[in-house]
Order: C-alpha cells, then structure tokens, then sequence
C-alpha cells in the first residue's frame, strides 16, 4: 500500500473499491473503508478497516453511466455523446471529414400500422444495419427518435457521397424482420462536408438537418449533399426580419384588420365582409398577408396571429352591430383549445354578436381530420356562429364529408373561377359544385372575381355571393352606411 501521507500514530483514513474472487470463482466488487498503521519506518503495515459488498450499486452505476453514453433502445452513442465526437471531428479535421444525418421515412405510419413495439425494433434493426457498415474510426449515434447520425473521419467530398448511398442501400435492399413479420424500410439523408461547409458542430447539425429536409421534400429514400447558397441565406434571414417585425408588431399592437367585401350577386348590396390580416410597419406602411403569414405558420407564430385577428374581428363587431364578418383560421388554430376559450370568453358578454360572425376553414385544413375538425366546428355553431368552407376545390373533400361538418357556406376556389369565361373545365365545375350544393341547401361564394362579365355568369350559374378586388378592395376602415354599398354591375 502506497500514500502520500504519513501515520502519526493514529492512522491513515482510506476508501478503496476493487473486485475479489469469491468461494464459486466469480468477481464480486467490494467498498474497502478503515485506517492504516505504518511500521517503524513509516511504511503501511497493518490495514483495520470493514469490508462491504456493492456489487448493486456498481451495476446502477455502470448503468448510469453507460445511459449517459450510450442510447438505450440501440446500444449506440446518444445525442450528447454523438455530438461530443463531432466536436473533436471538427476540431482535428485534418483531412476531410464529413457528418451524416440519416432519418427513417414514415416511422409514425409505422406505429400507427403495427405498434410502438414493432416501431422499436425497427430502429434497433435500421441500427444494426448502420453499425455493420461503419468503420471503426466513424462516430454513429442515435440522433433523435427517428434519426442516426455519422460523424466520418477522413471522407473526401467525393467518397462522402459514395457512403450515403451505401447506408441508404444497406437499409433498403433488404427488409427488417420483426415480431409482426417483415417490413420493409427506407432512409432519408442530409450530408455535409467538414470543415468546408462548416467549421463548428451548430453549423454542421443546421447544415445537416437542412439537407435531409430537402431529401424528405424531394422523395424518400434519397439524400442531398448541403452546398452553400446565398440566396438561401438570404431567404432564412428575411424570414427572421420578418418574425422579428411580427413579435414587435405584436406587443405594440400594430396587427390589423382589412376588410374585404363579399357581395350579394342577386342585389348587389354587401351581406358580409372577410378580415383579412395586415401588419403595419413602424413607418405606417402596410404589409399584405401573403408576405408574412406563410413564414408566421412556419416558424409557428400563427396561432398569436389568429388570435389577435380574432380580438379584433370582436372588437369590430361590437362597434359595428350593423356588419356582419368573416374570419379565417389555420389548421393549427382548429386544434388550438385557447383560441376557441378565447372566442368563448370574448362572446360570452354578449351572445348576439357570434350570429354575425362566420369562421371560414380552408378545405384542406378540413380534411387532414374530419373528425377533429367536426368537433372545432360543432363547437362553435353552439355558439352560433356559422361556418364557411373557404377554397373549396383546392383539395378531395366530398359533399358527404360537408354535411358532416355541417358547415353553412361553401368558397368555391378562386382559381376556378380566374378565366372563367375562356376556361370550359372551370365552367363547367363551377357549376356542377353549386347544383350539388344546391341540394344540400348550401350558399356558394365566388373568389376572385375580376369582370362584369364573370359577374354576370356567375349570376347565371345560380352563385349567391360574389368577392373580389373588381367588385371591392379590401380597405382598413369599414364604411359608414354599409347598406348603401352595392356591387360593380
């Protein structure tokens, strides 16, 4: 026994842990704890001290300490540890190296299929596959629930495409056997080449996840190789001018209303108004939907912007007991249980206002979930408001699946209606769609409309409401005697 301290007489405290072969010739790991007493020359002689089995708490540590390595399910690195290797690959490229980011397609329809069960062996068997495929100097790990990645030392540029496929392929050709039976699989894959398109971790992972984005928008079962783009970089950052410019025009109140006018094609008065959102610059100026409300759904903003819209559509409606309005939501907002307790608080002082008040869901929000969307929908006639379904057309819906959300309006898609006195398909659909929805008992609305001539076919075609920028722009102030506007002839 060695220490650097010395026995002054009353011994020298100590705390070991090592293994002993026990009477059966296994190990058993013991916690050696007591004092030590040296000779005449100073020397450990006599060591008194309590012997005590751990072999359990080893095990819970060696446990604790492998999770904080290694994925559970699949027995590779974890995230933390995955990109710690990455790290030291970015930081001793000396040669040329790469990272992959490689995400099994459709693993939710995989569950849904066959079960979270069969889910699980699925990865372990797509991880087996990879393991078998990498060299040892390679980092592979266990991304996230659906995703692997694979830091790869020394792969050129060249030779990093040659591997993606490779892995792809090894996943593909062959199937995963499970305890359902097999199922076959397929990878999606982002590639980028260290230190070339990237000099840190952050900018690897970003560059990596954008890539394989772009597989998955692509088809499945491809990859793309991250190359620099400066009107991508361009794009990402307007998108976060813009974001920025939304939170501020948030907290300072500068979200707006627009009004659109939507026409009677039988009287020519207006029956309705859509509010349509506007954002207004600190300078006054003002910004159309379109050029934020795309970037708002997808950096998930828009239910702030739903909401908003719909405080002041209430707002507008108390002021004005002589209009009646038409909002839209985003598929986000029909599953958004804060935006309907919003609605509810904001009508519950006075329940008269929800009968001029129509909320218009696009047609492919509708059918993403029929049954989900019926709920937003009945839950809101028993408030009394009615119910559009706005650019009807644009997706698959049946008039069965109408009638189950019992809506109140249908909005035939304007781009059925753009060129419709050349068009003999657009014609001809439009007026297919309002005799069915004739038999249902329900009102149509025309998008779009540009000309006295459509108005006056459109007339014809039995359409009862007409909207558009030929018959009335939208304007931020609603006029003063609503009933005298009357429609372009």
């Amino acid at each position: 026994m060695y220490s650097r301290e010395s026995d002054n007489g009353s011994g020298v405290r100590y705390e070991i842990e090592y293994q002993l072969l026990d009477d059966y010739g296994g190990l058993r790991w013991v916690e050696d704890r007591g004092r030590w007493f040296a000779d005449a020359d100073g020397k450990p002689e006599v060591a008194v001290g309590v012997l005590r089995a751990i072999d359990q708490r080893r095990v819970r540590d060696d446990r604790l300490v492998r999770l904080s390595t290694y994925d559970e399910l699949t027995g590779l690195l974890n995230r933390v540890r995955l990109k710690g290797e990455l790290a030291d690959v970015v930081v001793q490229a000396r040669a040329p190296s790469a990272f992959l980011l490689l995400a099994i397609d459709n693993l939710a329809r995989i569950n849904d299929s066959y079960g979270f069960d069969v889910g699980d062996e699925v990865i372990v068997g797509v991880a087996e596959r990879l393991r078998g495929l990498s060299r040892r100097a390679d980092a592979l790990g266990r991304y996230s629930g659906n995703k692997f990645g694979v830091a790869l030392r020394n792969c050129s540029p060249e030779r990093l495409s040659i591997i993606a496929e490779r892995l792809l392929a090894s996943v593909r050709d062959q199937v995963i056997q499970t305890s359902r039976g097999p199922v076959a699989i397929t990878m999606s894959g982002g590639c980028v080449s260290l230190p070339f398109h990237a000099q840190t971790v952050e900018a690897a992972l970003a560059h990596a996840e954008e890539a394989l984005m772009s597989a998955k928008q692509m088809h499945r079962d491809s990859y793309v190789v991250y190359t620099p783009s400066r009107e991508r970089e361009k794009t990402r950052q307007r998108n976060i001018d813009i974001a920025d410019e939304l939170i501020s025009a948030l907290n300072d109140r500068r979200i707006c209303l627009a009004y659109q006018p939507i026409f009677s094609s039988q009287s020519g008065e207006v029956e309705i108004y859509e509010c349509l959102i506007r954002l207004m610059r600190e300078d006054g100026s003002i910004i159309a939907a379109g050029n934020f409300v795309p970037i708002a759904e997808k950096l998930g903003l828009i239910g702030l912007l739903d909401y908003r819209v719909m405080e002041l559509a209430i707002e507008t409606l108390r002021a004005r007991p002589d209009v009646k309005l038409a909002l839209n939501v985003s598929g986000r907002t029909t599953s958004d249980r804060m935006w309907l307790d919003g609605l509810v608080a904001q009508l519950r002082a006075d329940l008269s206002l929800a009968a001029r008040l129509t909320v218009e869901i696009t047609e492919t929000v509708a059918i993403q979930d029929i049954a989900e969307t019926a709920d937003f929908v009945s839950q809101l006639r028993d408030l009394g408001c009615l119910i559009a379904i706005d650019d009807f057309g644009a997706g698959y819906t049946s008039f069965r699946n109408l009638r189950a959300l019992d809506v109140d309006l249908v909005k035939i898609d304007g781009s059925f209606v753009q060129n419709l006195l050349e068009n003999r398909d657009n014609q001809f659909f439009v007026k297919t769609l309002v005799e069915l929805a004739h038999n249902f008992n329900l009102p149509t609305v025309a998008e779009w409309v540009s000309n006295a001539d459509e108005v006056a076919m459109l007339r014809d075609l039995g359409v009862e409401y007409l909207q558009g920028f030929y018959l009335g722009e939208p304007q931020l102030t609603l006029p003063e005697q609503t009933a005298q506007s009357t429609a372009r002839a």
